[in-house]
Order: C-alpha cells, then sequence, then structure tokens
C-alpha cells in the first residue's frame, strides 16, 4: 500500500498540472486504510497550499446527504418513501396539477418528478428561503411524465429538503446537522459561507489558460438540499466509511443497503445506468460503482464507494476542469487498488445515413442542443439558452458556451463523447415508437424539436 501512496501523491500532482487545475485533495479508504494526497493552492489569487483542512464545495453530493437524513426519519417512521410529497407540504403547487397530488417522496430521490430540474433563483438567506423556492416551483414546466424516465433534477432535491424542514420543524440546515453531520462526527462540513470565511477554503476557478478564478463563490441558501455542503476530503471518507458499513447506530445496515438498490433505470446516462435512493448506480467491469459527484460554479467533486471491496474515493477540486482530472483518478484508482481496468465500450460503426436518425434540434426549458452528422461521428453544440443565463448570471456568474463534443453511438442507442473537454462521457437517446424522440445529456432530457 506505501508503494501505491506514492504513486497517488505523484498522480494527482501529474494531472492537476496537465489539466490546469490549481488545487485539489483526494481521500481514499480501502479494507481500513486511508490514504490521502493534496495539491496546488486554493485560490490562483490569493494561494495558500492545499491541504488536509482546506474545504471545497461538494456540489449535488449532497443530495446524498439529504437522502440520508430522509432516511433517518424513514426509521423513525416519519416520512414514508411511498407517501406523496403533500402528505408533508401540502401547499406544494406545481404547473400541472395531477403532479403535484401524485408525487412521492421516493420520485423526488431518484430523479423521476419530470419536471424542469434545473431550476436555479435566490429566495433569500432567511430561515424561509426554502419555503419560497418551493412555493416558485409553482411555475415549472412537466418535460416528462411522472415516474416515466430518470432526468436529474436538482430542484426535486430541493423540494426533498423541504419535506425535512417540515417534518422536523427546523430548517433543512439544523436538520442535516442534527440527523446526520452531528452524529456521524463531521466537524469540518458546513452549509453557511460565514462558517466558512474563517477557514482555508477554495475558490472556484474556470479551465482557461490561465486559470481564472469564478465568482459568485456562494450558492443561494435554498440550494442548500441539492447541493450547499462545503466539507474536506477526510469528511468525506469518514461518510463514506459509515455508508459502507453497518450503520454505526445511526442508520440500520439494511437501510443503508436499500438505499443501494436500483430503484430506476437511467439507461446509460452520464451519471449512472441506475438511481438507487439518490446513489447514482454503475456496473464497470464486474463490480458496482455507487457514488455521486457534485459541480458548482468552478469546482468539481468525485464521490465513489464500491461496497463489495470496503473502497472509497473521494476527488475535491477547484476548477471546472476537474470534471476531467476526477475521471482519471476515479480509473487510476480502480486500476490501482482494487485491478479493475474501466474502459470505454465500443461504438458502432455506423454509415452517415444511419447517424441521421439522430441528428436534429433538441430543447429543454434550459438547454439547446444542435445534433449534425460529421463524417462517421456526429457532433452535438449545447447551449444554454439566453433566458436561463440571465437568471443564471446572479447566481453562478457568466455561463459559458461549450465547444461541439463529437458523439459516437454505442448499442441501445446510447452515446460516447470520444475527444475534447468532455471526453469519456455518456449518455443516451431516446426512442419512442421505433423514433427517436430526445436525448439524455448529463443526466438531464431534452425532447427533439
Amino acid at each position: 500500500m506505501t508503494i501505491v501512496k506514492a504513486e497517488l501523491d505523484e498522480k494527482l500532482v501529474e494531472a492537476a498540472e496537465r489539466f490546469g487545475v490549481p488545487g485539489a485533495a483526494v481521500g481514499i479508504s480501502h479494507g481500513g486504510e486511508e490514504h490521502y494526497a493534496f495539491a496546488g493552492v486554493t485560490n490562483v489569487a490569493n494561494a495558500l497550499p492545499v491541504d488536509e483542512g482546506t474545504l471545497f464545495q461538494i456540489g449535488s453530493t449532497t443530495k446524498t446527504f439529504t437522502a440520508t437524513a430522509l432516511m433517518r426519519l424513514v426509521e423513525a417512521d416519519r416520512v414514508d418513501l411511498a407517501a406523496t410529497v403533500r402528505t408533508y407540504v401540502p401547499e406544494l403547487r406545481l404547473k400541472d396539477e395531477s403532479v403535484a397530488e401524485r408525487i412521492t417522496v421516493l420520485q423526488l430521490l431518484n430523479h423521476t418528478a419530470g419536471w424542469t430540474g434545473d431550476f436555479f433563483t435566490d429566495t433569500g438567506d432567511g430561515d424561509d428561503a426554502l419555503a419560497r423556492y418551493v412555493e416558485a416551483m409553482a411555475g415549472l414546466s412537466q418535460v416528462s411524465p411522472l415516474g416515466t424516465i430518470a432526468s436529474y433534477n436538482n430542484a426535486s432535491l430541493c423540494l426533498a429538503g423541504r419535506v425535512i424542514e417540515k417534518v422536523t420543524g427546523q430548517t433543512y440546515e439544523a436538520a442535516l446537522k442534527e440527523l446526520v453531520l452531528g452524529p456521524l462526527g463531521l466537524e469540518h462540513s458546513h452549509l453557511f459561507p460565514a462558517e466558512v470565511m474563517t477557514l482555508r477554503f477554495a475558490a472556484g476557478h474556470s479551465d482557461d489558460d490561465p486559470p481564472a478564478v469564478r465568482t459568485p463563490w456562494r450558492l443561494p441558501r435554498n440550494a442548500n438540499a441539492a447541493g450547499g455542503l462545503i466539507s474536506t476530503a477526510a469528511d468525506q471518507v469518514r461518510y463514506a466509511r459509515f455508508h459502507l458499513g453497518d450503520g454505526a447506530g445511526v442508520l440500520r445496515k439494511e437501510t443503508l443497503e436499500l438505499m443501494r438498490r436500483p430503484t430506476f433505470a437511467m439507461d446509460g446516462a452520464a451519471i449512472g445506468d441506475r438511481v438507487g435512493i439518490s446513489w447514482l448506480l454503475r456496473d464497470v467491469e464486474g463490480v458496482t460503482l455507487v457514488g455521486h459527484g457534485g459541480s458548482t460554479n468552478g469546482q468539481q467533486s468525485l464521490f465513489q464507494m464500491v461496497p463489495e471491496q470496503d473502497f472509497a474515493i473521494t476527488v475535491l477540486t477547484n476548477s471546472t476542469a476537474g470534471a476531467r482530472l476526477n475521471r482519471e483518478l476515479l480509473d487510476w484508482a480502480l486500476a490501482a487498488y482494487l485491478g479493475v481496468e474501466r474502459a470505454d465500450p465500443e461504438p458502432l460503426p455506423l454509415t452517415a445515413e444511419q447517424l441521421s436518425e439522430y441528428a436534429g434540434e433538441y430543447r429543454s426549458d434550459t438547454t439547446e442542443i444542435t445534433i449534425t452528422v460529421e463524417g462517421e461521428l456526429l457532433s452535438a453544440l449545447g447551449r444554454t439558452n439566453e433566458a436561463t443565463k440571465e437568471r443564471l448570471r446572479p447566481i453562478l456568474g457568466e455561463v459559458p458556451d461549450q465547444p461541439p463534443a463529437p458523439l459516437a453511438i454505442l448499442p441501445d442507442d446510447g452515446f460516447l463523447v470520444v475527444d475534447g473537454k468532455g471526453k469519456g462521457g455518456r449518455g443516451t437517446f431516446v426512442r419512442e415508437n421505433g423514433k427517436i424522440t430526445g436525448v439524455n445529456m448529463g443526466g438531464r432530457l431534452a425532447l427533439k424539436t
């Protein structure tokens, strides 16, 4: 293991430099041993070395903390996953009233609600921030019928946070501390910027050359249940060991295992093949990866477990380019620690005529995607629409357009990004009655126009 630890140090430093990531932290747990590595600086404008105390935004890995808190309430018979959300949040209003009546707590946690998921707005810093956010959800469009497809949904997890508030009578932040952070001893995990500002923390950066600090740093308070946790590599490893263990008297082992069981297929989406209770699941060369990841304004995190091998890895980075570093570190760690060589699936050799059925314009409430045939590949150009850019500007700053991504088709209408910044990313086209009707890219559904 000493040799592998030395290789981890070298690998992280080399990859961070190659991808232009200013700072990164890695934590690995395997068979009771823990290994850590750190590289770079917290902020190129005000540089401090990244160390064991450096805080990073973990983004959407927070969703699994929200799910864990809810499962504590389930065990206490205070929440039923099969119950409708209105059982706990009777004031819920949506554009489609029939969905508001029928949506269950589980459907919030497995991304099958079907309404616009990337709904970001700032409802203030008060204790009513989440209540006001849920009130604003009344205008969300229904993209797909309830319970028919898994499409990544931030708004659903914000609503799950509101369920926690209503059931406990506390703010989401207070409830999460009482139900999860405190019992697990996660003393270096925070939800409020005021708690972080006196500590060593990472700022997000662009993937430009040279990288630039991205602002604003914080997410709105109403997003805390979906992506607001700020943590260290060691706290993330501690959290992983809890989920890999016997529940430590906080949750029953059977409940932890239930959270890792598939509840819905994701059909080859980039973020997983199946979804459990918030956990995203993927089979790789005979082992099952159970994990999540997160993206905030210039920060990218990875969190993966292999329960049957008592293995977990977290990678925390302060750059948009961290997504590529995360994939590479995960592949390296699976091979170095477990002997698992992850390989991309073999694309299908399709002709331009065969590829043409996938070409066209795809739309969601937030994104416009143009897919064209370019030789023996497809080219996908995704753009955040102007209305969404305007809404996101005060929250995430400028949202840059991405360069076209070359796609190769995989079996069962899947696709693989074969080059560029998104290389190795996966997704799937949606087919109904023999025709392509949508594309699931980045876990989000866009419909063909």
